[in-house]
């Protein structure tokens, strides 16, 4: 609010003031006035005049500038009304009666959308669930019936399984700090969790899995780093070398601050270039694009999402035809910072 806008903005009042003084002066003409007289009256005006205006833009700007320095320091821009003091002029008692309607509705309009999204969640939860069962049962009707056929079917089901938990992780990921309890956790036991859970690709597959020194101990939910860590070893098969015997080796470090996981792969690889957009929603890239692997970009986005959420953090590094390797690092501090 600079004082050339404001006087600006005040041009019609100066000019009917000036108007005044003039009409006055040719009244005053008429009459024997002494000089002085004629000329004290309108600088006297003129004076008071624009000391009032004077005083109007140092109270006025004070108070708009108040109100954006609150607005920069504030997140929720819409609860500007909240913490913006009462104004001593009339102008600024309309505009925050104007803004805290403006606050009102969009409250209002937050908590019916956040309301459609809480049950859309809900929906979609219950409706994994339920899916789970028809699964079940198709395994189980697949474990009394063997045969080349049902064996393709259960590896199309194992793939359902995971885009289904895909789903349901993606669903919560914004609400970890719900479902999340920090406890100790056998590293080796998660590992072991995940190669099981991906047994029958692995062995179909021909995939060799190199465990070695996990025998550590982390602070943290295995739920959902059995979940991170089933999305990077899909990761690795799916981009894997056709015409070579694909190798995973998972191993840790224990440093000071931090034990490190590594999941390496001598699959295909990411071109370069492309490694520092890996964590983009809806991100592919070359290999994702290729005909044979369909990839929707979303697993490894859900991955940073819920490392981040979880305090764990995660890097990747990747040589084109050369393979893959991906860090989970976690704090050794039980303490975690949920956001």
């Amino acid at each position: 609010m600079s004082l050339k806008s404001f006087f600006k903005d005040k041009i019609l009042q100066i000019s009917l003031i000036l108007f005044g003084i003039i009409t006055i002066e040719i009244f005053l003409l008429a009459y024997s006035i002494n000089v002085f007289i004629k000329i004290y009256i309108p600088i006297i005006i003129l004076v008071l005049y624009f000391l009032a205006i004077l005083i109007e833009y140092i109270q006025k700007r004070k108070y708009y500038k108040n109100i954006y320095t609150m607005l920069n320091e504030l997140e929720e821009k819409y609860l500007i009304p909240e913490v913006i003091g009462e104004p001593n002029f009339f102008e600024g008692k309309v505009l925050k009666e104007i803004i805290e309607q403006i606050e009102k509705s969009s409250i209002e309009n937050i908590n019916k959308y956040k309301y459609r999204l809480d049950d859309y969640k809900e929906y979609i939860e219950m409706w994994i669930h339920e899916i789970k069962i028809p699964i079940s049962v198709s395994h189980m009707i697949i474990e009394n019936n063997k045969t080349e056929a049902t064996k393709s079917i259960e590896e199309e089901l194992q793939k359902i399984e995971t885009y289904i938990e895909q789903a349901l992780y993606y669903a919560r990921s914004n609400t970890v700090e719900k479902d999340y309890y920090i406890k100790k956790c056998s590293l080796k036991e998660i590992v072991n969790e995940v190669i099981l859970k991906n047994k029958i690709v692995l062995i179909g597959e021909k995939i060799s899995i190199n465990a070695h020194n996990l025998e550590t101990i982390i602070n943290t939910d295995s739920k959902w780093i059995v979940f991170i860590l089933n999305q990077i070893i899909q990761n690795s098969i799916k981009y894997r070398k056709i015409e070579e015997q694909t190798e995973i080796e998972m191993y840790s470090k224990v440093g000071k601050e931090n034990i490190i996981l590594y999941i390496k792969d001598n699959g295909i690889g990411i071109k370069e270039g492309e490694v520092i957009r890996i964590f983009e929603k809806g991100f592919t890239g070359t290999n994702g694009r290729m005909l044979n692997k369909k990839s929707t970009g979303i697993g490894l986005y859900i991955c940073k999402k819920l490392c981040d959420k979880l305090g764990i953090g995660i890097e990747i590094e990747s040589v084109e035809k050369e393979g893959t390797e991906v860090k989970l690092i976690f704090p050794n501090s039980s303490y975690i910072n949920m956001k």
